[in-house]
């Protein structure tokens, strides 16, 4: 029977689109899964053998104090010279002074007095031996390690050296050790009393010089101060600055206040001839103690505002807020002279004798003022000129002030150098202090356990990735559109992952009348029926392709085991029971039948044995119900050749027998790839359906099962376990 062409929109398909997802992962690991434990079983058997053929290693150490002496503090570039005005930093210094300590004891020099030491019980001992090829090499066995140590948050260089040994021979490490340790205590001796003494000379040389320096320095300070009659020109340059802005204010409100007694005059003089009612308004006025407060609160804003735009600009908002305060000001001074002069209408006239009394005395006034402006000017102009001195004779005092600081403390740390330098002289301690004797070495090869543990991590690790590489090489479908795409196959639905436990919930009042109508032995069967409506588009789209040829005997079939095909073959029996079909699900997989497994039925009797038996008279006691619509024949028991009963003639007869007596008979056949059995069902049956497992089956095999079932009447693919 030829295939039938119908366009994919026919279908009724799930229109959702997969992505790929992690979940892909597991289903890549589960198929290769024995690649993973293979990877790690061999990663882990060779960490092991490699942590038994490490050699052991014993590690002994001691600990070194490189004690400060006079020259981790003071060294002879850090002596200040004639002509030096500032000491110099001696911190760089000192970190160089503990890298050639360090340097100092992994010396050949040094390491060849101890091997002398040690050939009395190590006659074939060597430098290289003991200190190794490079001072720098990780692997040497005389490692020098400066010790550090936290104060605070912080990171600080400890003066504390650990020298460390490791051998084979624990006895050895130790021997080592104690030998070093002999030859630096005693070449410490020897070139700290040199040290010491070239020191000592060079600093009682220095000492009269230095004196000389501070004297002349101080005398120089001296002499400055008598000429200027100044103690210190910093201090006293404040004061005058602080009098001067004092001076500057005062010399402003002063301004002020003769401005406003000028305009009070000026005022009186001009209306002393008006109405003796005007006359009377202003003298309300100056009696007015609300008018005379709200005129001082104005004249103080002005001088405020005047002062401060000496210092700032018009945009600044110091000036801004003044002018919105003295705006503000004025309107209340506006509305006071209002009401006074509302008051004035009804108070008697002044006599012109009271105006020209008030005008005498303002006048008195701002000649009282302009002297005292006169005086504030001077003030302000001779301290003006005084200050402009200042800034030179600063400059001269700090530097004078400097050098007598910095010669002075030149001497200091000279006398102090001497006393150090001279109580060293008289005692016989060591620059390096042994605080850690060198002990019994100990047991220091951890290589072993970090390689099993190694192995024990990276196995699983290195065999999950490649297990994963593996997958993705192979290219494994994680999509429906994907599989649809590389199959070139009409895609017939897309099922997901159906739950094991469930019962058949579709078809209540069917099975309730099978179940009273039924013999007892039929319905203990417990029959599991797998539904969901993916299964019932998978269906109705067979329907569709039947016509206009039908489609009475249909193969399910996969392209590798495991793909779910046993499921999904029950499950379409159900849909089409559903749709009050009679069904005909026949298990025709006889090497590994799973039918039964899953509806927990007696597999003692099925296909293989029908197939041998020649007559038609028992074919009914082969087959077992489930249903009211649905049989099952079983596999059977498994026979010797299966390809020559599914090859037989009485395959080709049962088959057109059943398609005859039921409306669908659905064929669980075993998988295209491996065997060629799902060949064979495929040539006797109307249509063939393939199932492909999301995230198991590759595009290669897939491709594979394709090629053989495309010259047969291959309906298309359903996509198993596809998350949508």
């Amino acid at each position: 029977m030829s295939k039938v062409s119908l366009n994919q929109e026919e279908f009724v398909t799930n229109s959702s689109q997969e992505q790929v997802k992690f979940r892909h992962i597991s289903k890549i690991l589960l198929r290769r899964r024995f690649v993973v434990l293979a990877v790690s079983c061999i990663v882990m058997s060779v960490t092991s053998l490699m942590a038994v053929m490490t050699k052991t290693n014993y590690k002994s150490y001691m600990q070194i104090l490189v004690s400060s002496n006079v020259y981790e503090s003071v060294e002879l570039t850090n002596i200040p010279h004639i002509s030096d005005s500032k000491p110099t930093n001696s911190n760089s210094q000192v970190v160089d002074h503990y890298t050639a300590q360090k340097n100092l004891m992994l010396s050949s020099n040094l390491i060849e007095k101890a091997v002398t030491l040690l050939r009395s019980n190590y006659p074939n001992i060597t430098v290289e031996q003991i200190k190794g090829k490079s001072n720098y090499n990780q692997n040497s066995p005389l490692k020098v390690t400066q010790l550090e140590k936290k104060k605070g948050a912080n990171q600080l260089v400890s003066p504390v050296f650990e020298v460390s040994f490791q051998d084979s021979d624990p006895v050895k490490a130790q021997k080592v050790l104690l030998a070093l340790q002999k030859v630096y205590q005693d070449y410490n001796i020897e070139q700290k009393q040199e040290r010491l003494n070239k020191g000592l000379v060079f600093v009682n040389t220095r000492i009269p010089l230095m004196q000389k320096q501070v004297r002349q320095a101080e005398q120089n300070l001296e002499n400055f101060r008598k000429k200027h009659n100044l103690l210190d020109p910093q201090s006293q340059s404040q004061i005058l600055l602080k009098s001067l802005a004092d001076i500057q204010k005062e010399l402003q409100t002063t301004r002020n206040e003769l401005k406003n007694v000028q305009e009070r005059q000026q005022n009186l003089e001009q209306n002393i001839a008006i109405s003796t009612q005007q006359t009377l308004i202003s003298s309300n006025l100056i009696q007015s103690t609300r008018y005379q407060m709200l005129l001082s609160e104005v004249q103080k804003t002005e001088q405020a505002l005047a002062q401060e735009q000496l210092r700032y600009t018009d945009n600044s908002p110091i000036i801004v807020s003044l002018k919105q305060q003295y705006q503000h000001q004025l309107q209340l001074l506006q509305q006071e002279t209002k009401q006074l002069k509302q008051e004035s209408t009804k108070a008697a006239a002044l006599t012109q004798e009271q105006i020209i009394e008030e005008l005498n005395q303002l006048k008195s006034t701002a000649e009282s003022f302009k002297n005292k402006e006169k005086s504030l000017v001077a003030s302000e102009q001779r301290i003006s000129a005084e200050l402009k001195r200042y800034p030179n004779l600063i400059a001269v005092y700090q530097r004078l002030l400097s050098e007598v600081e910095t010669q002075r403390q030149a001497l200091e740390q000279l006398l102090q150098t001497q006393q150090l330098v001279g109580l060293k002289i008289t005692q016989t301690g060591l620059d390096w202090q042994v605080l850690e004797a060198p002990s019994l070495a100990t047991y220091n090869s951890y290589d072993k356990l970090w390689l099993v543990f190694g192995g024990m991590v990276i196995g699983p690790v290195l065999g999950v990735a490649i297990a994963l590489l593996w997958g993705m090489r192979h290219r494994v479908i994680h999509s429906a559109q994907d599989l649809q795409r590389v199959s070139n196959l009409r895609l017939l639905g897309s099922v997901p992952k159906l739950a094991s436990n469930a019962m058949e919930k579709r078809l209540p009042s069917l099975a309730w009348n099978w179940r009273r109508n039924t013999s007892p032995s039929l319905v203990e069967s417990n029959s599991w029926l797998p539904c969901h409506e993916t299964l019932d588009m998978v269906y109705q789209n067979t329907q569709i392709l039947k016509y206009p040829f039908p489609f009475n005997s249909l193969m399910v079939t996969s392209a590798l085991p495991g793909e779910g095909r046993t499921t999904l073959a029950l499950g379409l029996a159900a849909s089409a029971a559903h749709m009050h079909q009679r069904v005909l699900l026949i298990d025709a997989n006889l090497r590994s039948p799973k039918l039964h497994k899953i509806l927990q039925l007696s597999n003692d009797w099925g296909l293989s044995l029908l197939l041998v038996d020649e007559s038609s008279d028992h074919i009914n006691d082969y087959i077992q119900p489930i249903h009211p619509s649905i049989d099952i024949l079983t596999a059977g028991p498994a026979p010797e050749d299966p390809v020559q009963l599914l090859s037989s003639q009485r395959m080709k007869e049962l088959i057109e027998l059943f398609e005859q007596s039921y409306d669908l008979v659905l064929i669980d056949a075993p998988a295209i790839l491996g065997t060629v059995d799902a060949r064979i069902v495929a040539s006797l049956c109307n249509g063939i359906m393939m199932v492909g497992r999301i995230g198991w089956v590759t595009q290669t095999e897939v491709t594979q099962a394709v090629e053989i079932l495309n010259r047969l009447n291959l309906v298309g693919i359903i996509a198993n376990e596809a998350n949508n």
